[in-house]
């Protein structure tokens, strides 16, 4: 099979004007073409109009070798890669202790999901209780203002990535073509087929909800095991001829596990795992993340500023966006984690303190557009002294938006020609924001540090000038965004253990390797590897 790329076509073409690209690209004989199917399906917008639509196909041929030679040096004809996924090391039999998987999120999904497939029957632990469950929870926040601290957008069956956009792409390098095996389990699960050819591919909420279930289904039908509301209160650890070795997990519950190989998937939340790491002395350092707010326009001025007349195409859906600014105080301002079609939603894990994020369904079909626009802060200059001041400096502006919002998990909000005039909002304008349980009209400069609000308030002009609007009076601003990455990383080696610890994989994007379902998948799948390498010797 071969795969032909940079294959452009006007939006809105026939679908038979596919196979004749493909047969130009080929430039041979029309019987030469066996078939093709489409491997990857993008658009490119930067001239509104005339907007393509750009594909990568993969087709079979008579004459491989023909082709390829008529095409010597074009690297747009190249033998398709093998992208089959294969396991490293089935479980020995009689095996003494099974692997231990903290975390129920992507990462941990991923890797119990292949340990259990090379037989290794893993045990995932996860605090929060199974999906359907802490769906009613959040809603409870979401509805009533009512926050269950262990079960809630940052913590149970799913991870934090259940409630956001369900995005499956990634800038990671990936030789090994694992966001393929991802991907393509996705779909098993029940996951649109669309997500294996769109060039950025994914599922929103409700279907994460299902897809999280029938992986489970799967894991356990394989001799995984999960283990609901159970919370590792405590890591056992020994020295043995000066090295420190992981031997076991204590349990809220007052439960034991012996354990010697545990994956650390805990996500970017668990604030109070991360202490007590500490505590016991594996190695962990302060990481480099972001702060800010979330903003919202109507999707369809954010369509209109992307497409021009082509808005609202079936074949371009809901516009995205993705920007960036270096600001004169040296601080770069950028879009996080853009939801198309979405709403904003209330994140907060612990009591007293408000936290943003946010979540689009499939459809992306929902009135207004909205992403984070963050500052990227560093522990040198902003947070330095101790690995888990990063931490204590989210909490800090995470309680100041509480205050802020009024102290009922409402969070507070600013309409963008008030936050750029240094004026509070008394109330908002034509944009509706889309925060529940509501949004209290405030001066958001409380609310993040004075080097994060001048950033942002020399940014939005400066985005306005790529995206015509963006600073528009009665676009919304809702505070605080905190949460866009792990404020630590807890160091491991080459072989994927703590740096000082044996028998602990930290993974994912809790531990500082991730950013997103993708690739906290991605590196779940890694580290589950290493445990199988490492039990096989």
């Amino acid at each position: 099979m071969l795969r032909l790329t940079e294959i452009k076509l006007p939006l809105g073409h026939p679908p038979e004007d596919l196979r004749t690209a493909v047969l130009a690209k080929l430039a041979g004989p029309e019987a030469e073409l066996v078939s093709f199917e489409v491997f990857r399906r993008a658009n490119d917008a930067r001239r509104k109009s005339a907007i393509l639509m750009v594909y990568t196909v993969d087709v079979v041929v008579t004459d491989e070798a023909a082709v390829l030679a008529r095409h010597a040096g074009d690297r747009n004809v190249q033998p398709t890669p093998d992208m089959a996924y294969r396991h490293v090391a089935q479980a020995p039999a009689g095996l003494a202790k099974r692997p231990v998987v903290i975390g129920a999120g992507p990462c941990g999904l991923f890797a119990g999901l292949i340990l259990a497939e090379m037989g290794y029957k893993p045990i995932i632990l996860e605090r929060g209780k199974v999906v359907r469950e802490r769906t009613k929870d959040t809603w409870d926040l979401w509805r009533r203002g009512k926050l269950h601290p262990e079960s809630n957008v940052q913590f149970g069956e799913g991870g934090a990535g259940t409630f956001s956009d369900g995005k499956l792409y990634s800038q990671i390098k990936d030789p090994r073509f694992l966001s393929r095996k991802v991907l393509t389990e996705f779909v098993a699960a029940g996951a649109p087929p669309e997500i294996l050819t769109e060039a950025h591919p994914h599922v929103g909420t409700f279907r994460l909800v299902t897809m999280v279930e029938a992986m489970r289904e799967k894991v356990e039908a394989l001799g995984g095991e999960y283990r609901f509301g159970h919370k590792v209160e405590d890591f056992d650890v020994v020295e043995e001829g000066g090295q420190r070795r992981l031997v076991g997990l204590h349990l809220q519950d007052g439960g034991y596990i012996e354990a010697d190989h545990v994956v650390l998937a805990l996500g970017h939340s668990a604030r109070d795992t991360f202490r007590t790491l500490y505590d016991r002395g594996v190695h962990i350092e302060a990481k480099p993340f972001s702060l800010g707010f979330r903003i919202e326009h109507p999707q369809s001025w954010i369509d209109r500023a992307r497409f021009g007349t082509s808005a609202g195409h079936k074949d371009l859906g809901a516009a995205a966006y993705s920007l960036s600014h270096h600001c004169s105080n040296g601080r770069t301002v950028y879009s996080f984690c853009m939801c198309p079609g979405g709403t904003v939603v209330a994140a907060a894990s612990e009591p007293g303190r408000v936290v943003t994020n946010g979540m689009s369904q499939y459809s992306r079909n929902e009135r207004n557009a909205n992403a984070g626009i963050v500052v990227g802060i560093t522990p040198d200059e902003d947070y330095p002294g101790h690995p888990l001041a990063g931490i204590e400096l989210q909490r800090h502006w995470e309680s100041q938006a509480f205050v802020a919002g009024g102290g009922t998990y409402a969070a507070p909000g600013q309409r963008v020609g008030d936050f750029l005039a240094g004026k509070p909002s008394i109330s908002l304008g034509e944009v509706v924001p889309s925060y529940r349980p509501g949004v209290t009209p405030t001066d958001l400069s409380t609310c993040l540090p004075d080097f994060a609000i001048a950033a942002i308030r020399e940014a939005l002009p400066a985005f306005a000038r790529q995206i015509p609007g963006f600073d528009h009076a009665d676009a919304v601003l809702t505070g605080v965004e905190t949460r866009t990455s792990s404020p630590v990383r807890i160091t491991r080696g080459k072989d994927f253990q703590s740096l000082n610890t044996l028998g602990l994989y930290p993974a994912g994007e809790g531990a500082g390797y991730a950013g997103g379902i993708l690739s906290a998948s991605i590196d779940g799948i890694k580290v589950a590897e290493a445990v199988a390498r490492n039990i096989v010797g």
